[in-house]
């Protein structure tokens, strides 16, 4: 007599629980590459990404490496090589590291003709934006480590040689270059300044450039920073070996630093971002997050990455190694981590995506996207743009397309997941498979392979060829479906009736796709099989 076994895909990659643990969790998945949790459920595979600019898109600064990027304005801001360039088209960028000297800024042809400001080993950069209230789209300040804080602003909505254009260096501590920064309550804060790699800075109460006025000031701590966020009304500051906050930055005689842990660290400034309401940050540990209590002023620190400890472990011993960047997809609550190395391959770049999700974090890797400079930023009509670089000096659009890029060249995304080994709650009893029932949501005309494999794929049995499902019915949707491609009546998760051949006591399932094809979604399982024996 058959029996019916099915489950949800959803707890996303888990890489720490051994063989047997998973038995009771199917839905998890022991291999999760290029897909990514869907907050409504399932497994799907990711987007690409575009050149910026599209056929017309041209590299800012030839083959010089992408060391960030940044949406302002109707274009993007990005570092490369040791310039710092701005586009709103992919094709035509405009230097804008120059000096601008006038107090009223200048035209377009007399900012272009500017002489530049030297941005000497200009080394990775982080961006933060002032928001003043006559701006039209926000004081853009750059810190790359190596020199002082470039600003740049621009004023004016229409064509490019219409603008005003203002641009400058700022000091804070001398000739010495600032590494890290963000805006917190009204000031522009400063960290990982030249010889003062324990001190953080803060600028003059609503005036970004000045740190030496009344209201700006710095405090030390003793340990080396790694990064500093805005966390409410506090100022977090994330240093080697331990979490620190910089409280009542608005009353000098109350300012201080407080100790959150004395034995919690950060790896990377990079890794800091907000997403939930949270700080999440890279740690020796794994990732954490930086989180407010129910008591007014207490801090809590949780890790939120267990599931993927053996990942995370490779990656923090070698951390030195990786470029890191990092940022958050608002829309889709995932906070994507990656890390290649600085000459590496783009085929050889890594990342991780954690989806925020009602039972917390879930988990998914990434291979071939090298995101050199990644910025998700809300632009000022709120509309979410996210941008990467690489290596060889291409911009592109994050998250969007059917392909990755190398070169300018399309290359094919491969995307796997693979469920734990399944036992069907007896892993005694021998069960024939009759006939598996894939849920898939296809977003287009998409053929995944489907491999099964028993015993934990032992040799010595036979086992069955991949099949490929290459009849997933298109529900037709109203007003965009063509005729004769999509079913009248279908639902958009339809399940896909696979017949199977072979027995075993555990059964794994591995879905795979190798194409330039639109995303899918996986959200689960439905097996029906005969018991066939007890050993």
């Amino acid at each position: 007599m058959s029996q019916a076994f099915g489950f949800a895909a959803k707890g996303g990659l888990n890489t720490n629980l051994n063989s047997l643990e998973l038995l009771g969790n199917p839905g998890f998945a022991t291999e999760l590459t290029n897909f990514e949790v869907d907050p409504d459920g399932g497994y799907r595979r990711i987007n690409g990404f575009t050149d910026y600019g599209g056929d017309s898109a041209a590299r800012p600064n030839s083959s010089n490496r992408i060391l960030g990027t940044y949406a302002y304005a109707d274009g993007v801001v990005v570092a490369s090589g040791t310039n710092i360039y701005f586009s709103n088209d992919g094709a035509t960028w405009i230097q804008i590291n120059k000096d601008s000297v006038a107090n009223g800024g200048d035209n377009y042809t007399t900012f272009t003709g500017r002489s530049a400001l030297t941005r000497t080993n200009q080394d990775q950069c982080q961006f933060a934006l002032f928001e003043g209230a006559d701006f039209d789209y926000g004081e853009l300040f750059i810190a790359d480590g190596a020199n002082k804080i470039f600003a740049f602003r621009m004023e004016g909505t229409g064509e490019l040689n219409t603008r005003t254009f203002f641009a400058f260096e700022i000091t804070v501590d001398g000739t010495n270059g600032v590494k890290y920064i963000t805006v917190h309550d009204h000031h522009l804060c400063a960290a990982g300044v030249g010889d003062n790699l324990n001190t953080v800075y803060f600028s003059v109460y609503n005036d970004p450039d000045d740190f030496t006025g009344s209201g700006a000031g710095s405090v030390t701590i003793s340990d080396q920073i790694q990064g500093i966020k805005g966390f409410r009304t506090d100022l977090i500051v994330f240093a080697k070996n331990s979490l620190h906050k910089l409280v009542e930055i608005n009353t000098p005689s109350n300012t201080r630093i407080d100790p959150i842990a004395e034995n919690v660290g950060c790896l990377s400034g990079y890794s800091i971002q907000e997403i939930g309401g949270d700080l999440v940050f890279l740690a020796p540990d794994g990732i954490r997050t930086v989180a407010g209590t129910a008591r007014i002023g207490d801090t809590e620190l949780s890790s939120i990455s267990r599931q993927i400890q053996s990942l995370l472990t490779s990656v923090t011993n070698s951390i030195d190694s990786y470029v890191i960047d990092s940022c958050v997809l608002r829309s889709k609550s995932q906070y994507r981590l990656f890390y290649s190395g600085a000459g590496a391959s783009s085929t050889d770049a890594q990342g991780i995506i954690g989806t925020f999700t009602g039972q917390g974090f879930e988990w998914s890797e990434t291979k071939g996207i090298q995101a050199f400079g990644l910025s998700s930023v809300i632009d000022y009509q709120g509309i979410e743009q996210k941008f990467h670089g690489d290596k060889d000096g291409y911009v592109y659009n994050h998250d969007t397309g059917n392909s990755f890029l190398l070169a300018g060249a399309e290359k094919n995304i491969l995307a796997t997941y693979k469920t734990p080994d399944l036992d069907f709650g007896d892993i005694g009893t021998r069960k024939t498979l009759k006939y598996i029932r894939t849920s898939i949501s296809p977003e287009g005309d998409v053929t995944p392979v489907l491999r099964i494999k028993y015993d934990y794929e032992d040799t010595d049995i036979p086992q069955p060829p991949d099949i490929t499902l290459s009849d997933i019915p298109l529900p037709a949707i109203f007003g965009s479906s063509v005729f004769g491609t999509a079913t009248f009546g279908g639902t958009n998760d339809p399940m896909v009736r696979t017949t199977l051949v072979g027995s075993g006591h555990t059964t794994s399932v591995r879905i795979r796709t190798d194409d330039k094809k639109l995303p899918y979604a996986i959200n689960g399982f439905y097996f029906d099989y005969m018991p066939s024996g007890r050993r």
